[in-house]
């Protein structure tokens, strides 16, 4: 039986968001739930005091049924200020009344600055445990142990080139596996599977994961990452970059700005600048030529 609470939630729920209808559809028949909204709660248009309602009402509801709410949210940091601001708010008011809701997060490294823009007790109330490249032990095993259920194993020499190819970065080691176990006909997959596996990864990547982020790119910004890029991967000075275009520094600051919004590059430290997607040099000297671009 559905509690007042949990009623209420769905209520001011359907109210935050103008109308909430859960549909399935099993074999022909459409199995939907409807409610009135709450009026006067989450519907002011203010996202900042809305979005809090909402989830001061979700933990009302998961408490009141002694279970927890998880929101997990990818990409955090494509929200505009409003929308992060709002989030945070929101998650502040569940935790000053330890309501049983726990948001997680997925964001690229800018986001704990942009946190703290919108927020300044951001840093105080979550943690930001980072999620990097996987040690050479770690990614071994990662490859190694699904093939081994099915009786296949990798040489010693093959998984220490993925990984040198793939810097551990785990959907890297994840293609490269795929591609290995295709290309493969027998046991154990070798050296020369590996670098077979390699040119296939790379040629899908740069088809697909690489090329989306490419195409939303201006001309100036495809110029600005391949001046990046021929400085290496490592993180580099923004004058060095600037240098390399042959602009000074105030002249590709706003380039480099909105390449950071759009989450190509990031600032590891004041004045550097770095790529946020691991192998993404290399592809931007495939697809723009030194002697076409620099």
């Amino acid at each position: 039986m559905i509690s007042a609470q949990v009623k209420r939630a769905l209520r001011v729920l359907k109210s935050f968001v103008s109308s909430v209808k859960l549909t399935l559809k099993v074999s022909e028949i459409y199995l939907g739930l409807g409610i009135e909204p709450e009026k006067g709660a989450a519907d002011s248009g203010n996202l900042e005091a809305d979005l809090a309602q909402v989830f001061i009402a979700l933990g009302d509801a998961a408490q009141d049924r002694h279970t927890a709410i998880a929101i997990i949210i990818d990409e955090l940091e494509y929200l505009s200020e409003e929308e992060l601001s709002s989030l945070i708010m929101a998650t502040h008011k569940i935790s000053q009344k330890s309501l049983p809701i726990i948001l997680i997060g997925a964001g690229l490294p800018q986001l704990v600055g942009k946190a703290g823009r919108a927020k300044s007790y951001a840093e105080r109330l979550f943690d930001y445990p980072e999620l990097g490249p996987l040690k050479k032990d770690d990614a071994k095993l990662a490859l190694q142990h699904p093939v081994q259920r099915e009786g296949i194993i990798f040489t010693e020499d093959a998984l220490g080139d993925i990984f040198r190819v793939t810097q551990g970065y785990p959907y890297f080691l994840q293609e490269w596996g795929y591609q290995s176990w295709n290309i493969a006909t027998q046991s154990p997959i070798d050296i020369t599977i590996a670098q077979k596996a390699t040119d296939a990864s790379i040629q899908r990547l740069d088809q697909s994961f690489f090329r989306v982020r490419f195409d939303r790119l201006t001309p100036r910004e495809k110029e600005y990452l391949r001046a990046l890029a021929e400085l290496g991967p490592e993180p580099q000075r923004s004058g060095d970059v600037a240098e390399v275009l042959g602009i000074d520094v105030q002249n590709a600051a706003p380039v480099r700005n909105n390449l950071i919004k759009k989450g190509m590059i990031y600032s590891p430290k004041h004045g550097d600048t770095a790529f946020t997607v691991p192998l993404f040099e290399g592809f931007m000297k495939r697809i723009m030529p030194k002697n076409k671009v620099l």
